[in-house]
């Protein structure tokens, strides 16, 4: 158990990813912290070229921290597929490509699978955080689930649409924002994080 981190009630999200900035800020609502994008200070993405969602998470809020000069957060996710050894993984929005086109990186890993029978996959969430004295913090969340084709659903974002978490029969695509952030890999995530934060007065 680390001690507890003080974050003041504005930080800067690094994201350029609208859907990502609004369920973040949905997260963050109970506790009293309000998160701005990083494309209001900056337009300049980082080379993400960590080896883990971890280390890409912090590449991401060190980026915006120097950027802003503000506490950041940053959020590195992705769909890790079993029969594709763990692909796309922590290349989930490169497989979107520049347009980033999930609905392309879906139609992508509904191919791949043709014709193996195991869906299992789950989903990785890893949470960074970069306060203003460049103090490093990361949690991290998982939720194991199984893939379903053809995409289902026009809620959340990425492969929401594919993936249909352990224990419930619709996609996240298909859930409502608030049932979906009950049990997320995000969401369990940012429980983490909350347990371990105190925001400033």
């Amino acid at each position: 158990m680390i001690n507890r981190i003080e974050l003041p009630k504005e930080i800067v999200i690094a994201s350029h990813n609208p859907g990502k900035v609004k369920e973040i800020n949905i997260l963050l609502n109970d506790i009293g912290i309000k998160a701005y994008p990083i494309s209001l200070f900056s337009k300049i993405e980082p080379i993400e070229n960590g080896s883990s969602f971890a280390e890409n998470a912090l590449i991401k809020a060190r980026n915006a921290k120097r950027l802003s000069n503000k506490t950041s957060l940053a959020d590195d996710s992705g769909l890790c597929v079993d029969a594709l050894d763990g692909a796309p993984g922590i290349y989930s929005a490169r497989w979107a490509g520049l347009e980033k086109d999930f609905s392309l990186a879906m139609s992508l890993i509904e191919e791949k699978l043709h014709g193996i029978d195991n869906k299992k996959a789950y989903f990785i969430c890893a949470l960074a955080i970069v306060n203003e004295k460049n103090e490093e913090y990361v949690f991290e969340g998982k939720i194991n689930g199984t893939l379903t084709f053809p995409q289902k659903g026009k809620m959340g974002f990425g492969y929401d649409p594919i993936f249909i978490p352990k224990n419930h029969t619709v996609t996240f695509g298909e859930m409502a924002p608030n049932e979906k952030d009950l049990i997320s890999h995000r969401s369990i995530a940012f429980k983490k994080l909350k347990e371990n934060i105190i925001v400033k007065k």
